[in-house]
């Protein structure tokens, strides 16, 4: 039954049941932690003596004295010599926070041009499944343990291979650390070397996402002592804009530049390459979604120019889905056992069977097979985007398709930027304008950038014809 105590402000009843199959004592000392953590019994709150306690609620002093004792071992309660025994500080309950003023929700687009984004209906499920089922069947028992922290030797023996033979890459398994995606990769880079005094750092402006939530962005301003924008034009990186920033670090995504698309010229290339080398400045590049290539081969990694100089990093985020987090950081030799050691203080290394399922990916042939499909069906969307912008809005150039799977869609001269992706948002489209991408949001030039990653053929085209009038002149 409910026993209440006198001496207690505000009265304290605790819930006490003989007949309810759980010790007095467990019963108790329950009690007593949710009256005080509910804040019941304030900090500073004296409790009856254990003979009066005992007396009120008709137990053994014994039995209060042990249930006193637990308290006062888990920090609940303190004993004083002539002050009693008082509920401890930093016990005081915490309030409850104010709810959040709710907001009618907006509701998903219907058709989402959403960068970014690839064909997430199209993830090789029943190869990652044979792939993780292989990795379970063939892991030595002693690869269970924690591994390397730079992770799975035959992973990164496979990344060595399959970069140098795409991507040009420079490197070997030794300078190949497998971390969580992009994400992981660039805070890990950054910090290796802002640890070893290289903390100006630069990004590309616009850049990859809304410059207050990107990746690149916030670990830039968390780990960097400076943070610098450098503009991007045709030929891609302002190399002499970087210069006069005095930057020493600049994360750079030349192969087919977020969001406008171009392509690091090649005399771009070789600049930020001597850049680099005259300044002691490095370079993480950001290699992102360079399988997908139409005009030509994709182009080599600048990693490859100046493997010393280049920190490049890739995933499997556009290949595969981003729910894989899988990614690598092809790291100069200078700094390839102090960014294991990043990864090591940061997490211990990423999902092993993942990793080894990636390699057995890849060996298999499978990830190539997947890649020439998924090449080809973003062909078709860019296609569909091409002809949809031509038949229904011919006043709109495009630009940024040689790579990847979004494009940048020029406004004519007088259209509102803001004005098409509110309206669009009200038919049910999702457009996003340039001037999210950029640091100061201007909106002029008036510009979109269009993903076609996710969408069919059909929705895209569909989308182009819904918002059709919004972008004529």
């Amino acid at each position: 039954m409910p026993v209440q105590w006198a001496g207690l402000a505000p009265p304290l009843l605790v819930d006490l049941r003989r007949d309810g199959g759980q010790p007095l004592r467990a019963q108790l000392e329950r009690g007593l932690r949710d009256a005080i953590r509910s804040g019941r019994l304030p900090v500073g709150e004296r409790l009856p003596s254990s003979r009066e306690l005992a007396r009120q609620l008709g137990l053994s002093r014994g039995l209060v004295q042990e249930c006193y004792g637990q308290l006062t071992a888990e920090g609940y309660l303190t004993g004083v010599v002539g002050s009693g025994t008082r509920v401890a500080a930093g016990t005081a309950a915490v309030a409850p926070p104010e709810p959040a003023p709710t907001t009618p929700a907006t509701p998903a687009p219907r058709i989402d041009f959403a960068s970014g984004v690839p064909d997430l209906s199209a993830f090789p499920r029943e190869d990652w499944v044979w792939a993780l089922r292989e990795a379970c069947r063939s892991v030595a028992v002693a690869d269970l343990d924690y591994g390397d922290p730079r992770g799975d030797p035959r992973l990164r023996e496979v990344l060595a291979g399959y970069t140098g033979r795409v991507r040009a890459a420079v490197t070997d398994r030794d300078r190949v650390v497998v971390c969580s995606g992009f994400a992981q990769g660039a805070a890990l880079a950054l910090q290796t070397l802002a640890r070893a005094g290289y903390d100006r750092i630069a990004l590309e402006n616009p850049g990859n996402g809304d410059p207050a939530q990107s990746v690149s962005s916030r670990a830039a301003l968390r780990i960097g002592r400076s943070l610098h924008h450098v503009p991007v034009d045709e030929e891609g990186l302002d190399v002499d804009a970087l210069a006069a920033s005095g930057a020493r670090v600049v994360v750079v995504t030349p192969a087919h530049q977020s969001p406008t698309g171009v392509v690091l010229s090649a005399e771009r290339r070789h600049a930020l390459v001597a850049w680099a080398r005259d300044t002691d400045g490095f370079v993480i590049e950001d290699d992102y979604d360079s399988e997908f290539r139409y005009d030509r081969d994709p182009v080599g990694v600048l990693q490859g120019l100046a493997p010393e100089r280049v920190f490049t990093i890739g995933t499997v985020s556009k290949s595969l889905a981003p729910t894989i987090r899988v990614g690598w950081v092809l790291t100069p030799p200078a700094f390839a056992d102090a960014l294991a050691e990043e990864k090591r203080l940061a997490d211990r290394g990423t999902p092993g069977l993942d990793q080894v399922a990636l390699a057995l990916l890849v060996e298999s042939g499978r990830f190539d097979r997947h890649l020439r499909r998924m090449r080809a069906r973003y062909a078709r969307r860019r296609a569909a985007l091409v002809d949809a912008l031509a038949r229904h809005a011919p006043a709109v150039a495009l630009t940024g398709l040689a790579a990847g799977f979004h494009a940048v869609a020029h406004l004519p001269r007088g259209v509102d930027e803001q004005h098409v992706v509110a309206e669009a948002a009200r038919r049910g489209v999702g457009l996003y304008g340039m001037s999210a991408f950029r640091v100061d949001g201007a909106t002029t030039p008036a510009q979109l950038v269009l993903g076609f990653g996710n969408l069919s053929d059909h929705a895209v085209a569909e989308g182009i014809a819904t918002v059709a009038d919004l972008l004529a002149p």
